[in-house]
């Protein structure tokens, strides 16, 4: 079977740090990583050094997944040659991504157009006032229509490619990429982006409660029973879960329920009834129906899906 093609367009000055997520997460057998450019050649850095890329816009016609990691500065329209390059691309029927500020080279295509879109979110109002016709939402770390997705902030990149290649390959691979990466295996795309303005989340940290309520998905946990293991009142765990997840601990812990479903399903013939109990969703059909309402999909479907797909 031949490998998903990953093609990243970088411009200059190109943050590397967003070309690195992308570069990072589309690695290994199922995939392969390239970069183009519009003039092949030497690329400048926001980072102070140059790199070389012998790509040019030909290479998009190839790829099944174009990723635009940043584009800047962002009141640099691209050229009719780059917009009618990412356009070809998708008419092919080619993945088309953004993270950060790259979502301003999307929506010069028009492809986001009636569309909900997001992007850093200190570049949501001017990226309304260039394309009043994207719908924009700066508010979530990503938003995906299956054909064209785009990230907020730089480190949420590294969220939608974790949920792109969970998109392919299903949640057990996309777990033991996160691992490999060192990263958490799932942030949902309507959590809120961590804003400057936004209290410490170091200060008072859910980590060490995150952690314990994960070993006991199984057991019917309630808000209530995080804030007894916090010692702190449900109000004000409820705010904490707020600032720093962008979320709340009910639907915190209905999404690490699902999550936990996904792998399951992939990676075990358990029966629909077993699985419920052992990710704290008491019955089969209870499962079903929030799984039907996360995913759009039957628990059933999903297994004939996925099922062993989470090789390493």
């Amino acid at each position: 079977m031949a490998s998903h093609r990953v093609v990243a367009l970088v411009k200059a000055p190109q943050s590397t740090f967003e070309l690195g997520c992308a570069a990072g997460v589309f690695r290994g057998d199922d995939y392969s990583f390239s970069v183009c450019t519009e003039k092949p050649g030497a690329v400048p850095t926001l980072n102070g050094f140059e790199m070389l890329v012998p790509l040019g816009l030909r290479a998009l016609d190839r790829a099944d997944t174009v990723i635009v990691p940043g584009w800047l500065p962002i009141d640099e329209a691209p050229s009719p040659a780059v917009l009618r390059a990412l356009q070809r691309a998708h008419r092919r029927g080619a993945r088309l991504v953004s993270i950060c500020s790259g979502a301003f080279a999307l929506a010069a295509t028009g492809l986001l157009d009636g569309r909900t879109a997001t992007t850093h979110w200190a570049y949501g109002e001017e990226l309304q006032r260039r394309f009043p016709a994207v719908r924009v939402d700066p508010d979530v770390l990503y938003i995906d229509h299956g054909d064209v997705a785009t990230s907020a902030g730089s480190g949420t990149g590294l969220d939608l490619c974790l949920h792109l290649v969970r998109t392919d390959h299903g949640a057990a691979y996309a777990a033991r990429v996160a691992r490999r990466m060192v990263m958490p295996p799932q942030r949902e795309g309507g959590q809120v982006q961590y804003r400057v303005e936004t209290p410490n989340p170091a200060v008072d940290s859910l980590a060490p409660l995150l952690d314990w309520a994960s070993d006991r998905l199984s057991e019917p946990l309630t808000v209530e029973d995080l804030a007894v293991q916090s010692s702190i009142s449900p109000r004000t765990l409820t705010r904490r879960f707020t600032e720093q997840l962008g979320t709340t601990p009910g639907q915190w812990l209905l999404a690490q329920r699902i999550a936990r479903t996904r792998q399951l399903l992939e990676t075990t013939d358990l029966p629909v009834e077993t699985i419920a109990h052992q990710v704290g969703l008491s019955t089969a059909v209870n499962l079903r129906r929030r799984f039907q309402s996360a995913l759009h999909t039957t628990p059933s479907a999903y297994r004939r899906t996925f099922k062993g797909s989470g090789r390493a």
